[in-house]
């Protein structure tokens, strides 16, 4: 509660996650240092930089997301939830992050003034995938967080309309109805396996999403007619 109520951004990102392909955002957080000393006159604000990493928006499935690693307990109730209420291939989109930490560094003045200092020179050059934020110094990845969770919330209503718009979302009656998207990447995978892909990917592909029962003879199919 403490990093949360002391955590805001000064600057935003001035555009959105990209629908289809990977955005890398550079952050910067300011906090004032643990061992700061609020008698004394001087102040000093510690800046970490770096970088999040948004991978491609994924087009999921109840179904699928079930059988996806690394969720709570809590997380698997509601993603059943979701299948028996919604329907096990109701379309949903999965946001992927990664933390590239750069440096640390130590400078004078007040945290907020820093971070405002930081913002006018991103303006300067129109950075515009960057981040300024202000957060508590042991819980700064807390900041980051919270600056995620906000930028995919005011972002997922474009992905949504821009997948919409292409008909990823659109489910398809010739294979139980999957999302587009989905039946779109196990056709892309059948044409590698022909060039030469493991076909063990694209039955682990198509055991994630429960589609083996459509492709079953057309999977077979490989080994029977091998490549020369």
């Amino acid at each position: 509660m403490k990093a949360l109520e002391q955590t805001y951004v000064v600057r935003y990102p001035k555009q959105s996650l990209a629908t289809f392909g990977v955005t890398s955002i550079n952050y910067f957080i300011v906090t004032s240092p643990v061992y700061a000393d609020s008698d004394t006159g001087d102040r000093e604000g510690v800046v970490r930089r770096g970088k999040v990493i948004a991978e491609r928006p994924t087009i999921v499935t109840p179904y699928y997301a079930l059988k996806v690693q690394g969720f709570s307990d809590e997380a698997y109730e509601y993603l059943q939830f979701l299948a028996d209420r919604l329907g096990a291939n109701s379309p949903g989109i999965l946001y992927q992050y990664r933390n590239e930490s750069d440096n640390l560094e130590i400078i004078g003045g007040e945290p907020a003034e820093i971070a405002h200092k930081i913002s006018d020179d991103l303006d300067s050059r129109s950075e515009n995938l960057a981040v300024v934020m202000v957060g508590v110094d042991e819980l700064w990845d807390v900041a980051l967080l919270k600056f995620m969770y906000e930028f995919t919330a005011s972002s997922s209503a474009m992905n949504v309309d821009e997948m919409m718009s292409r008909g990823l979302l659109d489910p398809n009656p010739t294979v139980g109805g999957l999302p587009t998207a989905a039946v779109q990447r196990i056709e892309s995978m059948f044409r590698e396996v022909g060039r030469g892909r493991s076909p063990e990917e694209l039955k682990h592909e198509l055991d994630q999403w429960g589609a083996f029962e459509y492709y079953e003879e057309r999977f077979l199919n490989i080994f029977r007619n091998p490549r020369p």
